[in-house]
């Protein structure tokens, strides 16, 4: 088992990574639709790329931070259900939806998105947008966006087995507040 923790902490820290450096990528995104709203009300001049970069960017964001979201355990739950269950119930509930539900949807995407980018990749696909982009890399962020998920699951699927079988302490419930003192951090617990 403490290969399977270590592969988790590792799939963990490179999840965490990506989903802090992404979120710079929002202010980016913020900016360039300023710049563009700016020149476009004061000089007349507008152009289709700079519309279609903020889209890239605010996809960017949404397809990479998807698995921070999971690692935080800050996805979408129905909170009026689960809150009445027991902790360990939720676990298991976690464990058993992450397999059968949440890692074959991110592994079937990230297999239909290899050939939907490799394509786009080969021929170099471009946007029907006059003066528009190159469509490859929004593609490819889809395809890395479902892997990382991918892999943030198989993570979540080990700490959820470890944590129920008593070989870890459940790292979403405790975390510590700047008082010192510990709260429970898991959403619905």
């Amino acid at each position: 088992m403490g290969v399977f923790l270590a592969l988790s902490r590792l799939i963990d820290l490179i999840t965490e990574a990506i989903g802090k450096s992404v979120s710079w990528l929002l202010l980016a995104a913020v900016l360039i639709s300023a710049g563009n709203a700016v020149v476009r009300k004061m000089f007349d001049i507008s152009s289709n790329a700079w519309l279609e970069v903020q889209w890239y960017l605010y996809g960017t964001v949404f397809m990479l931070a998807a698995a921070y979201a999971l690692l935080k355990n800050e996805h979408v739950r129905i909170d009026v259900l689960s809150g009445t269950w027991s902790k360990r119930t939720r676990d298991w509930i976690d464990l058993v939806l992450h397999i059968i539900f949440l890692i074959p949807f991110a592994l079937l995407m990230t297999w239909l998105a290899w050939p939907w980018f490799w394509l786009s990749f080969t021929t170099g696909e471009m946007s029907s947008n006059a003066g528009g982009l190159i469509i490859w890399p929004a593609k490819l962020v889809v395809l890395l966006g479902f892997g990382l998920l991918s892999l943030q699951a198989l993570s979540e699927v080990i700490k959820r087995f470890a944590v129920i079988t008593g070989r870890i302490r459940d790292p979403r419930e405790h975390v510590m507040t700047g008082e010192g003192s510990e709260t429970n951090g898991a959403k619905g617990n």
